[in-house]
């Protein structure tokens, strides 16, 4: 089904915000809370530091009506930094990749593509942008 959910980037703090709002909205977090040390390595990335291990690659947790919050830490040690505009995405979740194709193909144009539509190691088909306006979007079939 496809869904739209708001992305949150955070400086290390990813666990400690969420906590807070699984606190004042309730649930429970959908599925696994994945962890940078659960990456595969990667050829071309150096070595994870130790202390950026435990950090949080993606955790959901769902809100009223249904939508959900995603987050991730965004760790300096792999090239993010943090500053406001870049720390809240619009995450689409379409049916099929052809609608994921279009989507992305039309919204990023004249923008600027972070991730070009690819397959993830996480099962995932998906791409990431800003938008000609500077919004960000996420866009990721399972």
């Amino acid at each position: 089904m496809t869904a739209v959910s708001t992305y949150l980037n955070f400086t290390n703090k990813t666990e400690e915000a969420f906590n807070f709002y699984k606190s004042v909205f309730g649930g429970e977090f959908t599925g696994d809370i994945q962890r940078f040390k659960d990456v595969p390595p990667a050829e071309d990335m150096p070595p994870l530091p130790e202390e950026d291990k435990d950090l949080i690659m993606h955790i959901e947790l769902s809100i009223i009506g249904g939508h959900k919050l995603m987050g991730t830490d965004a760790p300096e040690s792999m090239g993010f930094k943090v500053t406001p505009g870049n720390n809240v995405y619009l995450m689409i979740e379409p049916d099929t990749r052809a609608e994921a194709d279009k989507l992305f193909n039309a919204l990023s144009e004249g923008g600027t593509i972070e991730t070009p539509m690819q397959e993830m190691f996480w099962g995932g088909y998906y791409g990431s942008f800003a938008d000609r306006y500077g919004v960000q979007w996420m866009l990721n079939i399972a």
